[in-house]
């Protein structure tokens, strides 16, 4: 049961990036590889200012800023320096790796003894891992219910145009450019922010804890997609949270048929994979059945 419980309250703070990706690579159309930068490196900065004594609240609002400047490099790149938009991410995620060590000083950094957001009387009542739970919830439901304000406002519906039709949008006298850079520093902040949670979660912030991070984020996009079916906007970022938990849960079952930890970047990528193409296969035996009903009522 404990083992549960941790998958869904891991789904659940991971959901923070899922959303996050949510807005560029659904909503903007912008396929953003400056994830796997911004997440270690909002863990480095939050876990890094915990251990010199900063409130993790503040530490943690620190990283979702420093994620946010990950996003505003991608988007002057690929806006201004009109590199292609891969690129522009996999600039910004390589030169997070060399801050990241400049910023923690070492490869990794312990939060042993020290302070962090789970550090709560509280949270310390509730059974084993049902705090991850709790301040889990809390932080999705605050951001969720301020993006979907956010995107009903006049800036987020030319955020949504933006990334509908860009020449649509720039004939409505909308800064397509503008909306870009902010829509990436939004995601990216979100993405330090959930990088922060994560390593205060974690104990501990580790260099190499960026790899694969895009793929998990995708995953609970594509899962809480194939799940859910046709949604409104609103409800496909709920829809994304419970993807999150899904695709824990998911991965949680074959880690217990006896495979190793070690391959887990290799498990979330078939998930992922998975996902993706049961809407073509529902679509291929939705036609093989109509092509049998059509020859069976022809004979």
């Amino acid at each position: 049961m404990s083992m549960i419980v941790s998958s869904i309250g891991q789904g659940i703070l991971w959901s923070i990036l899922g959303i996050a990706l949510y807005l560029t690579f659904r909503i903007l159309d912008f396929p953003d590889m400056t994830v796997e930068g911004s997440f270690p490196l909002g863990a480095a900065s939050a876990v890094t200012l915990i251990s010199q004594g900063v409130n993790p609240f503040l530490a943690t609002l620190v990283a979702f800023l420093v994620g946010s400047l990950a996003g505003l490099a991608t988007g002057l790149l690929y806006t201004k320096g009109k590199i292609p938009v891969l690129l522009a991410g996999i600039l910004v995620m390589t030169a997070c790796l060399s801050i990241n060590l400049r910023i923690m000083g070492s490869a990794n950094i312990s939060l042993l003894n020290q302070k962090t957001i789970f550090t709560n009387a509280f949270l310390n009542h509730l059974p084993k891992y049902f705090d991850m739970v709790f301040l889990g919830l809390v932080i999705v439901a605050i951001i969720t219910v301020a993006l979907i304000w956010f995107l009903q406002t006049e800036i987020g519906q030319a955020f949504i145009a933006t990334g509908d039709n860009v020449t649509m949008a720039q004939s409505f006298g909308i800064q397509t450019d503008r909306m870009t850079i902010m829509g990436l520093m939004l995601s990216n902040g979100l993405i330090g922010l959930g990088g922060a949670v994560i390593a205060q979660s974690n104990g501990y912030a580790d260099i190499n804890m960026g790899i694969g991070t895009i793929v998990i984020a995708l995953a609970s996009i594509i899962i809480g997609e194939v799940v859910f079916g046709n949604l409104t906007l609103n409800e496909r970022l709920v829809a994304v949270i419970m993807g999150s938990i899904f695709y824990r849960l998911v991965l949680l079952g074959v880690l217990q048929l006896g495979f190793s930890t070690n391959d887990l970047n290799l498990i979330s990528s078939i998930i992922l994979a998975t996902a993706m193409i049961l809407p073509q296969l529902r679509k291929y035996f939705k036609l093989e059945s109509v092509m049998k009903k059509g020859v069976t009522a022809h004979d």
